[in-house]
């Protein structure tokens, strides 16, 4: 079975959807070990205690540069003895080190259909607000591997949302959250420890 991470820097409703999803018994062959936020206070640390899964907080402040905080991060993975890591609306950016260190191991989901409306600052509302600035009439969420380039690792899986004529950047993310993220998330998370994506 493999010992997963989800890292976090918000709310967590993205891993609220994987320990529901896990809950359900949707993934038999991976478990939510720890989940690591990127400061102190996030409700995510909340949703993990509520599960009863261990958490910290691994703050990039704290360092005194990103090499740093690479080392500290990875030490806290390598600890725990995790297999896979998630990151769940964690927006500090990841070095080479850990990247190196977990090849084809770390997904990110991403709040867009890559490549449009990606890349770096293109997090939170930003991608729904330009999705509506350009007229677009679908959006959707992207779960893919990453690597060094910021949204551009191999993509696992897309679903499309619809987006609506009175569509606020609001009212788009809490759409493209229920019917993308929360699905598409927890899926690539079991293809990956089922072994059915390499």
């Amino acid at each position: 079975m493999l010992k997963i991470a989800v890292l976090v820097s918000g709310g967590g409703t993205n891993l609220q959807a994987l320990l529901d999803s896990q809950a359900r018994g949707e993934n038999p062959d991976g478990r939510i070990c720890l989940v690591v936020a990127s400061k102190p206070g996030v409700y995510a640390l909340e949703r993990a205690a509520n599960a009863g899964v261990e958490s910290c907080v691994v703050s990039r402040k704290e360092y005194a540069d990103s090499a740093e905080f690479d080392e500290a991060l990875l030490q806290v993975l390598q600890q725990h003895q995790i297999d896979l890591v998630v990151l769940a609306g964690f927006l500090s950016v990841l070095g080479p080190r850990v990247i190196q260190a977990y090849p084809r191991r770390i997904l990110n989901v991403h709040p867009a259909l890559i490549p449009s409306f990606c890349g770096p600052g293109m997090y939170g509302l930003r991608p729904h607000q330009a999705a509506l600035a350009r007229g677009c009439k679908v959006t959707g969420a992207t779960v893919h591997f990453v690597n060094e380039e910021c949204d551009g690792g191999p993509i696992l899986l897309q679903k499309a949302v619809d987006i609506l004529p009175d569509d606020t950047p609001e009212t788009l993310q809490r759409r493209v959250m229920e019917q993308a993220e929360w699905k598409l998330l927890p899926r690539a998370v079991a293809m990956i420890c089922s072994g059915e994506i390499r």
